[in-house]
């Protein structure tokens, strides 16, 4: 029986594409032993457990961005956790890494052990775990074309057989029956605003301000606020015209969100950019203006192709956001022409893909 390690987690963005590999893997080579590694910290110890997968955990080693006391801890902290590791990948065939706080420790762990790694970089700009493993990976696959790893080959990002299902079958083929599940008129244009599973204020807020004008004009809103921000004052309302605003907490299955919508206002992080193009939804992708800026540059490749539109989060205001998104529903045409390009770019299939490559080095290792 093959043996299959899978690190990640910390956010929806490490831990989804884990989940769909290991998915995949499953269908793939039915009785293959699958272990996933991630930290007490992260959303994986939720999700992943949830799937019914096997998941254990090893101590975070998180690097300070500045020097202090935390930064001399470090080292002996990574040493703790490479040891938690390498008890963990004892008999794996391959790791497969998919970066976060988890990543680093379960590398070295392989390393020392010479178990083979696989890295799968989410992000168009690499984290430092990825990095530093791609020196010495078997194969290092990327989410974006142009990721600056050495060797990476670019395959796509491993997505959940929901958002694959809905490319292959079409968005528009659940228009109206999606429309109808959230409550939305059936013939008005429906825009989506969501900032991911924790929200993002400035898109909320230029929502909210937005929102008249927009139903006045006959663009409904469906709102994901994320869970942390919503509370019971947020109603709907409907308008004269049959325009309806539907704020939500969360959504559970986001493709069912997709499907209703004709265009999206998005954070641009990873799994958002690759979801959206992939099922082809027109997106105004507001980067989140902290980190390296590697939302900007997930967002560079479908803006390059004309497939998306990007704010910076300083300009963001219900005057653009009305504006933008008005234009671009009064054009069919640019609608179409932005969908086409975005799914063109980024095709489905990445998990099997990427499940295939998987079993192939942990095959070549027995």
């Amino acid at each position: 029986m093959l043996h299959v390690v899978l690190a990640g987690g910390g956010t929806a963005g490490h831990t989804s594409p884990l989940i769909a590999t290991a998915q995949a893997l499953g269908r793939l080579e039915p009785g293959v032993k699958i272990t996933c590694i991630g930290t007490e910290r992260g959303l994986e110890t939720r999700l992943i457990p949830e799937t019914g997968l096997r998941l254990e955990l090893i101590p975070a080693v998180p690097l300070p961005r500045k020097l202090t006391l935390d930064l001399l801890k470090v080292p002996f902290r990574l040493i703790g956790a490479v040891k938690r590791a390498r008890r963990i990948i004892r008999g794996a065939d391959t790791v497969v890494g998919f970066g976060g706080y988890v990543s680093m420790p379960v590398y070295l762990a392989a390393r020392i052990s010479g178990i083979p790694v696989v890295i799968q970089e989410q992000n168009a700009l690499p984290g430092l775990a990825n990095k530093v493993a791609s020196r010495f990976s078997a194969v290092t696959l990327t989410s974006f074309p142009g990721t600056p790893l050495p060797g990476a080959r670019f395959e796509g990002m491993p997505l959940r057989e929901q958002i694959t299902e809905l490319a292959t079958h079409g968005r528009t083929a659940r228009q109206g029956e999606q429309r109808e599940r959230f409550g939305l008129h059936p013939d008005l244009p429906v825009l989506l605003v969501s900032g991911g599973s924790q929200g993002a204020r400035s898109l909320n807020d230029a929502t909210v301000q937005a929102t008249n004008r927009l139903l006045e004009a006959g663009v409904q809103i469906l709102h994901v606020w994320g869970a942390r921000n919503f509370h019971d004052r947020i109603a709907g309302s409907v308008a004269s015209n049959g325009a309806r605003y539907v704020p939500l907490a969360y959504v559970d299955n986001m493709a069912d969100a997709y499907a209703a919508a004709d265009v999206m206002l998005a954070r641009s992080g990873a799994g958002t950019v690759v979801e959206t193009a992939v099922v082809g939804l027109p997106t105004i992708f507001v980067p989140l203006p902290i980190g390296n800026g590697e939302q900007a540059r997930n967002a560079a490749p479908l803006v390059a192709a004309d497939a998306a539109i990007v704010i910076d989060d300083d300009d963001l205001d219900a005057d653009l956001l009305t504006t933008t998104v008005n234009t671009l529903v009064k054009d069919p045409g640019r609608l179409s022409t932005m969908s086409r390009a975005a799914s063109e770019l980024m095709l489905p299939g990445a998990a099997e893909r990427v499940g295939r490559i998987v079993l192939d080095i942990a095959r070549g290792r027995r």
